[in-house]
């Protein structure tokens, strides 16, 4: 894939994860290589850090921060070479920029997984935000406001091999263990979950496997994945988040909801994009049906994340959330 074709088919995504979209266009329209497309994006990164610097109130100066987190997590999207660097500059942006807009917010970790916890302490309720492959805590902010703008608590996260944990840790396909641990440390009795992409697979194996998941939603989420069919592009990004190609075929080989749906007892909304079609993938419908309470909305035009279509599923899927939560 060339560098034009890697750039403009992350376009989406971007807008979608709060770039500006006629920024990222000026940003990634210029790269030579994928490997450059990724200097660029960390370049811009540091550029809002230097504005933070020189902003005239904490409240410029958070916004700055928050903005150069997103570029710097964009920039770990490059499928080859070492991210880890840009990685622990988006980790380290989004802690300077909560520190100055949410104080109240509050850094929690545990073996596997990291994040921080937003909003009041007096909570309806606790969602938990789950990313997928190569996506990190930095990333689905939008989703994450709508969620505290309902009054939720709200615990953004990277697991294993994701986000800061990725150059320490691998992908784990019984991602109920980490969601276990995750709920300890929240020290609630119950949580909301929304996975997105292969966050939507954590999310229902969660759901099917540990007690305190009082309602789960997945966004783009896979029913199931044949490795073999999988595009080499994505192949190679799951041997670098697995430690190696044997290792990600075995995890490939896990990702398949067909024993867990039925499992799931609690709420399910399942959410897909009908133009999200990626070889070897099983978009979610099969999982939507499976489970004993799931719900399915499809957005005929949306893309993978939906990041074409935020209006016809965000402030719907964070309703449903919130409501799931309220009802118990």
């Amino acid at each position: 894939m060339s560098a034009a074709d890697f750039a403009a088919a992350q376009l989406t995504r971007a807008t979608g994860a709060g770039l500006d979209p006629h920024e990222y266009l000026r940003v990634a329209g210029g790269a030579a290589s994928v490997e450059a497309w990724s200097e660029a994006l960390v370049a811009t990164a540091r550029q809002y850090l230097a504005r933070a610097e020189g902003a005239a109130s904490a409240v410029s100066a958070g916004e700055y921060q928050q903005v150069a987190a997103r570029w710097f997590h964009f920039a770990t999207l490059a499928p080859f070479g070492d991210r880890a660097d840009a990685a622990g500059e988006a980790d380290a942006a989004m802690g300077r920029a909560l520190a100055l807009l949410e104080p109240g917010s509050r850094r929690i970790s545990g073996p596997g997984f990291a994040g921080w916890l937003r909003g009041p302490a007096d909570a309806a309720g606790t969602a938990v935000v789950v990313p997928g492959l190569d996506s990190g805590k930095e990333e689905f902010h939008a989703l994450t406001s709508a969620l505290l703008r309902r009054g939720l608590a709200v615990f953004t996260m990277d697991g294993p091999g994701q986000g800061a944990l990725a150059a320490t840790t691998t992908v784990e396909a019984d991602y109920h263990r980490v969601i276990g641990r995750v709920v300890d440390a929240l020290g609630v009795e119950r949580v909301g979950l929304v996975g997105l992409s292969l966050g939507g697979y954590y999310v229902a194996q969660s759901a099917a496997r540990e007690p305190r998941v009082a309602a789960a939603a997945t966004v783009s989420g896979p029913f199931r994945i044949d490795w073999e069919v999988l595009p080499p592009v994505l192949r190679d990004i799951i041997a670098g988040r697995a430690g190696g190609s044997g290792p990600a075929r075995e995890f490939i080989r896990r990702v398949d909801l067909t024993e867990e749906a039925p499992l799931i007892g609690c709420p399910l909304l399942v959410v897909d994009g009908g133009e999200d079609v990626i070889p070897g993938v099983t978009n979610g419908e099969p999982l939507a049906r499976l489970a004993p309470r799931g719900e399915y909305l499809l957005v005929p035009h949306g893309d993978h994340l939906l990041g074409n279509a935020r209006p016809d599923w965000l402030a719907a899927t964070a309703d449903w959330l919130a409501g799931a939560l309220a009802a118990g």
